[in-house]
């Protein structure tokens, strides 16, 4: 069973800088195309940026495109996305999810949640 547990969120002023991270449990990590998606009170969930299995390829929400970097670490079974230049919209609960398939928004599993708060 593959655990998600994300970590790095906080409080930042507009134009400041986050870098989340979501380590998992899992040995098939490498296996699995994933995402970041968010989601703020009131709000429809949002992909915001997904990457493929050999992390070579990737794909930003256009709200988010320039500003955002998705990584991942297969060694270390562990993703990661750069937030740069956030801005108070960008405020919301931050998850990261396996995808069932790597070219769309299709959420087969996502962690609890890091809260972002941009200011």
């Amino acid at each position: 069973d593959v655990q998600l547990v994300e970590s790095g969120g906080g409080s930042v002023q507009a134009g400041g800088s986050l870098r989340l991270s979501c380590p998992t449990s899992s040995s098939t990590f490498s296996s699995y195309c994933m995402g970041w998606l968010r989601q703020a009170p009131g709000k429809a969930r949002e992909g915001v940026a997904r990457i493929s299995i050999d992390g070579t390829s990737s794909f930003y929400a256009d709200s988010v495109k320039g500003r955002f970097t998705i990584t991942r670490d297969n060694a270390e079974q562990t993703l990661y996305l750069q937030m740069s230049s956030l801005r108070p919209e960008d405020t919301a609960m931050y998850h990261c999810t396996i995808l069932s398939y790597c070219d769309s928004w299709s959420y087969a599993r996502w962690g609890p949640g890091t809260q972002v708060t941009v200011s």
